[in-house]
Parts: structure tokens; sequence; C-alpha cells
């Protein structure tokens, strides 16, 4: 099978690169072994929201040249302060492209309300959830959190008290009781967020949620529901809020989450509508190298047939997906062999805090200052890696994950494209 890019990932990283590749008219295959941090995503997008030293960041683009020399190896000081910031608003146009509605810019963060009533300085949040602009409130005196009956997913007493707590509103609580969710309530197993949206986007089950709320909101000017409606499209939502009268927003539940899932659909489907070729529960197995170049990798699903690619694309993500592996002595990149930063010894793998930084995290790839993947200290000329499996850089502890995603991906994309144009 021949492309001109082949992607080692369907995540954020992998599906960003590859639409703006096929944008441009490339041939892009993408190998995804399964579900990607998207999944697991509150659907709010971070760009850097603390530096290493723990400060605060509330304009990430003005604190780049800070983390710079705070961290001379993280993918944004790697690319530079002036192509991180020109990347940040592709992004934002690229997502734009593949239909998904976000709140936030680069120059400034703002809050989002998370699962726990709380507020967390972010880069992109979907429009469904409760955001404030920092320094600000949100803009209604009273509100309603309705949580759903046997739903352990979501705590509405406890978001509605940090609401009233942290930002002085009136926040009341309630359960939803819906007899069309009863078949999946008796099951546990099966009453989660994704399930749930199932039974309430079907027109009637939305028109009875709908007067349950009405009934237990009172003069409530805002409504809060865990993100369990609008699975496919806007359109439940947008009856809900017709038939309530009042604004609803949504807050993200456990995994698997509905607003990460969303986004991942609307990436999915942009790339497979340019003509790209989607491979899931597909896992790259090996590579043929071709001198310092890859000619092509073999996949779990086609052990004898040969993806072969001009470029391609590491975007397999970190030890959550696979994309790094760990032995007892030795962290490793298991296609490529690639070059991996980390520490020899084991003890310095981790710190005894559970809330503690944790070195490695940021472990991963090596690359050069165009992305492209390290081999015994050489660049693979046709290899770049993009998103989690990118060392020098903590996504939990600086708040970057989806930020170093995007960008290096599109990073990726422009090397790409102008290397495919110089060869065409």
């Amino acid at each position: 099978m021949e492309f001109d890019v082949v992607v080692i990932g369907g995540g954020l990283a992998g599906l960003s690169c590859a639409i703006r590749l096929a944008e441009q008219g490339k041939r892009c295959g993408v190998v995804s072994a399964g579900q990607g941090a998207l999944f697991f995503s509150s659907g709010s997008l971070d760009l850097l929201s603390r530096l290493p030293d723990g400060t605060p960041v509330t304009a990430p683009l003005e604190a780049l040249d800070e983390l710079a020399r705070q961290a001379p190896r993280h993918p944004y000081s790697i690319l530079g302060a002036d192509t991180v910031a020109a990347l940040a608003r592709d992004s934002q146009a690229l997502l734009a492209r593949c239909g998904i509605p976000l709140f936030g810019r680069g120059a400034q963060n703002h809050y989002r309300i998370t699962p726990l009533g709380t507020r967390r300085a972010t880069w992109l949040s979907p429009e469904d959830i409760p955001v404030t602009e920092l320094g600000q409130t949100l803009p209604w005196e009273k509100v309603l959190v309705a949580g759903i009956e046997g739903f352990l997913d979501f705590e509405p007493h406890l978001v509605a008290g940090s609401l009233a707590t942290e930002q002085g509103i009136e926040a009341g609580a309630a359960y939803v009781h819906l007899p069309a969710l009863d078949p999946l309530r008796n099951n546990p197993s099966e009453f989660r967020a994704v399930n749930i949206a199932r039974v309430l986007d079907i027109a009637k089950n939305t028109q009875a949620l709908a007067e349950e709320l009405n009934r237990l909101a009172g003069d409530a000017q805002c409504i809060i529901l865990p993100a369990c409606i609008g699975l496919d499209g806007p359109a439940p939502l947008e009856q809900l809020r017709a038939a309530v009268g009042r604004p609803v927003r949504l807050l993200p539940t456990l995994p698997p989450s509905l607003l990460g899932l969303r986004i991942f659909q609307a990436l999915r489907q942009r790339f497979c509508r340019l003509g790209g070729v989607f491979m899931p529960g597909d896992r790259v197995l090996k590579a043929e190298f071709d001198g310092r170049r890859i000619a092509g990798v073999y996949t779990r699903s086609h052990t004898d047939i040969m993806l072969r690619a001009q470029q391609v694309v590491l975007a397999g993500g970190s030890f959550f997906s696979n994309g790094l592996m760990a032995d007892r002595d030795r962290i490793y990149e298991p296609v490529f062999g690639a070059d991996v930063w980390g520490h020899a010894d084991r003890g310095e793998w981790g710190r005894a805090g559970f809330f503690e930084p944790q070195p490695y995290l940021q472990f991963g790839v090596k690359t050069d200052h165009r992305l492209r993947a390290l081999l015994n200290n050489e660049p693979v000329e046709n290899l770049y890696a993009v998103g989690a499996v990118l060392g020098g850089y903590d996504p939990l502890q600086q708040g970057c994950g989806a930020g170093v995603s995007l960008i290096s991906a599109l990073h990726a994309a422009q090397r790409i494209a102008l290397s495919l144009k110089e060869t065409a």
C-alpha cells in the first residue's frame, strides 16, 4: 500500500497532522491502535498553564521565553516562540474547519469549570461548558446543578457546593429521574455517559428530560448537567435549551468522555472526507529502514504487506497508549528504537508524593529542531515525532499536553509538505 505519509497514532496529534496534509492533497494513512487520550479528556485543550517552577501562566504566548529558559528541551522551546504563536492560531483555524466550536484564545487563558465545580485555567474549551474569563465569575446569580439518579460519575451536590464557595452564587443540586434510563440503570457497568446520551438524544426522551428539569429548576437562571447529551451533534442540546427556556451547560464526566469523543469524531470525519485512510484497531509492529530513511512499516493487520510512505509521523502517544514502553531498567520507543530522554537510574523515574511532578512524564523521544526523531543521535530523514511521544515536558504539571500535540503536529505537517514539494 502506497502513501505520501503514514501517521502512527489516531489521537489529537496524529489526526491533526494528517488532516493538514490531506488538506494539501497528500495521500495519508493513519494507523490507530485503539482509543486515544481524547476519549479520557475533559474536551478542553491546554496550551500552557504553569511554568516548570510552578508559576501560574495567564498569557501563554508571553510566557514562552521564560519557558525556554527553564525548560530548553520543551517542544515549544525547540520550535521557538514565534513558531508556537503562529501554529497556535493555525490550530484554532484547523479545529474550526473540523466543525469543533471552541471558546478561547492563545493570548489569554480562561477558566473552565471542572467536574468538581472548581476552576482550572485552560486555552480552548467546548462552547457547551461553563467558562469565565480570568478574574470574573459565572454570569448567573442562581443555578441548578442536576445529576442523573444512579449515575455515579457525577456528584451534583459537590459541584454546587464548590460553585457557592468559589463564586458566591446560589447553587442548588437535584437528581433527575427518567424511566427511559431504567434499563441502563439496572446495569451499573452500562450506566455511563456515552450510553446515557444515546438514550437522551432520542427526541421524546429529550422532551421528557426538559419537563423534569423545568420541574426542578424553579427560578434558576442556568442549568448545569453532566455531559450526557448530544453525542453525535448539537441538535439534542439545542432542543433541550429551547424547551427549558434558559441556558444549559455541560460538565465532563469520568471516561469515556462525551466531550472528548465529540472532538475525536469531528477530526476523524474531517480526515476521511478529505480522502484519508483511517485504519482503526491496528498497530505498527516494525519498520523497514533504507539507510537513514524509513521505507515503510508493517502492522498487525498487514504483516506481509508493507505500508510504504515517503514520510512517516510517529504520534503513538506516551506510556498510556504504548507509544513509549518500560521494562525494569530502560525506557524505549518500541517501533523504531528511537532515542529517548530518560533517567538511567530507575529510582529517578518517580517521586513518592502522589501530587508531585513525576519525572517519567517528561520522558520521550529525542528530536532535532525540525522534530525529526533521533536514532543513535542522528535524525532519521523522514521520521517526525509529534504529540505525547515527545520528551522534555510535563503535560500535567505544565498544562500543555493538547497544545504540544497540535503545534508539533502542524509543524511536522509544514515540514513534510515542504519536503514532498521539493522531491516532486
